[in-house]
């Protein structure tokens, strides 16, 4: 395994090092570390040795040109996305191409994986991989997909470990929490992220990883009425009542792109006597956001209104557009992209040399729409 751990010295040292081309916004600061303001997912894609290729040589790219932000899950692509990103940085790593210390690694548990390819049974693979040897009881599993308890999670890190080749994780997410709702009370549901943070905080005392948080699709973006929706005030509560104000439950992930705007705009967040917007919230209880889906698994890379292009000028394309409008969302840390490929990582790295939207002009965007 690849030893160490983004650091406040390394990335500084990566932006010094791949920046001299970027503009000094395309870096956000936080917690000492450096962190590039669009970072590389490996969400979509077949489960095949061509799509393996195509993103461990994207992941180069994207390392090489200014983005040091890396997000997988242990899900995506039945593990083999962190596979592809492994590889690439143990190669990386090895010919001096990068350090450890510059790159912020992120990954996920909670959904079930297989393993390289769909099983032929699924729900013989389930028993036989997780329940016979007792890392997962049928009870804690809900919808046949997804648990949260402890054993599993902890089953999860060592496999995204390994998958990623790394000692330490820098972000490890609960993926998805919201997916428990339907199927427990809130009570068992909080009972459940509390032990599951309580695992957290063990790993990062173990040094496994660093920080933790929730990579959520529906939950924070949801009005409070909803069945699913998800307080981050109660959640960093939970955090704060398990290790202390010093609790390392630090960064968030949810949607937000030009169709899916509800982090910005929708105020389904309470921090104290305030309801403000997820973002709001998040910077009140600083929190760190990721920001996912970016340019909607493709739907916004090309079609876009000529509104759009009239306030994020100077790009080349749609894909370029929908990205530099996530990215320069206040309250946006890393707007986080798919990319398999080396030419999505060169089109979408041509915004480290283009200042984000300053708020004045940003806000007429809205006002337009």
């Amino acid at each position: 395994m690849i030893q160490g751990f983004a650091t406040a010295e390394g990335t500084a040292a990566y932006r010094a090092r791949v920046g001299a081309s970027a503009v000094p916004e395309h870096f956000r600061s936080w917690r000492g570390l450096t962190l590039s303001s669009v970072g590389i997912g490996t969400y979509l894609g077949a489960e095949d040795d061509p799509t393996d290729r195509a993103y461990r040589e994207a992941v180069t790219r994207a390392l090489e040109i200014g983005i040091n932000v890396v997000d997988s899950a242990v899900n995506y692509r039945h593990q083999r996305s962190e596979r592809a990103i492994g590889a690439a940085l143990r190669a990386l790593v090895a010919a001096g191409g990068a350090r450890r210390e510059e790159v912020v690694v992120a990954t996920k548990g909670g959904f079930i994986p297989y393993d390289g390819a769909m099983p032929p049974n699924p729900g013989a693979y389930l028993a036989e991989t997780y329940v016979q040897p007792g890392i997962v009881r049928p009870e804690d599993v809900v919808g046949g997909c997804h648990c949260l308890a402890p054993r599993f999670l902890a089953d999860q890190l060592e496999r995204s470990r390994a998958n990623l080749g790394v000692e330490t994780l820098d972000v490890y997410y609960l993926h998805n929490p919201e997916m428990q709702l339907p199927a427990v009370d809130r009570p068992t549901f909080l009972a459940r992220m509390r032990q599951a943070f309580e695992f957290l905080e063990g790993a990062v005392s173990a040094g496994t990883i660093r920080l933790y948080g929730t990579a959520t699709w529906n939950g924070y973006r949801q009005p409070p009425a909803a069945p699913d929706s998800l307080s981050l005030e109660e959640l960093v509560r939970l955090a704060a009542e398990v290790a202390g104000e010093a609790h390392h439950c630090r960064v968030i992930q949810l949607p937000y792109n030009l169709g899916m705007t509800e982090a910005f705009t929708t105020a389904t967040q309470r921090a104290g006597r305030d309801t403000v917007t997820p973002l709001e919230a998040a910077e009140r209880f600083g929190l760190y956001v990721m920001g996912s889906a970016s340019i909607y698994q493709g739907q916004l890379a090309r079609g876009l209104p000529e509104v759009v292009g009239r306030f994020l000028p100077g790009l080349q394309t749609d894909a370029q557009r929908a990205l530099q409008f996530a990215r320069s969302t206040p309250g946006i840390g890393s707007a986080l992209v798919g990319m398999k490929g080396v030419a999505h990582v060169e089109e979408n790295g041509r915004l480290a040399a283009v200042p984000p939207v300053p708020w004045e002009e940003f806000r007429k965007l809205f006002q337009a729409a």
